[in-house]
């Protein structure tokens, strides 16, 4: 990907973790970017490919700062337990990240396209801490009994919650980061 269009989706998740997605105004992101409204049509067609880019950059940004120290080929568990913690933490590329997606599944509500988008990216995230679940089962870190599939969509929704409400004041990281933890060990059983 060009410079340019990484920091315009850089800008464009700024804009709408500060503003929302029905304040992001393209003539405001050439301004926070630092490009032409022009250049921004030349890379993202229209509004709508601007939106469905920027949700992929919130993705593949996610996937960067939610990567775990531990393997998830010999300690599947604790890499799925960090994944999800990395999820919740004060750092300014976190919040910015995290809030932005928010305001992405609140406005997929109204936005059919947007939806399917938010829809696969949610599925893909769902099978990849499945995969980690099951991995741990067969390891023997989390009871066989466990539905891996449904442990995981609860886990990644709790995630997505939690976050809701700590961004929004509600409740504090520490005590979103100790209901997480309670949570994990609630669908995966104690660990070893």
């Amino acid at each position: 990907m060009s410079e340019r269009r990484t920091m315009i989706l850089q800008a464009a998740v700024r804009v709408i973790a500060r503003r929302g997605i029905r304040g992001l105004r393209v003539e405001e992101l050439a301004e926070e970017a630092g490009v032409s409204t022009a250049l921004i049509y030349y890379h993202f067609g229209d509004r709508a490919g601007l939106l469905r880019r920027t949700l992929d950059h919130i993705n593949e940004r996610a996937e960067r700062y939610t990567e775990p120290a531990a393997c998830p080929d010999t300690d599947p568990r604790a890499h799925l337990e960090q994944m999800l913690l990395l999820e919740l933490q004060d750092a300014p590329e976190v919040v910015e990240n995290s809030m932005a997606w928010g305001e992405v599944r609140a406005t997929a509500v109204f936005d059919p396209e947007l939806r399917e988008q938010l829809r696969a990216s949610t599925e893909e995230w769902n099978e990849y801490a499945t995969d980690l679940i099951r991995r741990a089962q067969e390891g023997g870190t989390v009871r066989t009994d466990v539905a891996a599939g449904d442990a995981a969509e609860r886990l990644t929704a709790m995630v997505e919650g939690l976050s809701e409400r700590w961004l929004s004041g509600s409740a504090s990281l520490e005590r979103v980061r100790n209901l997480l933890r309670g949570a994990i060990v609630v669908e995966l059983g104690p660990p070893d």
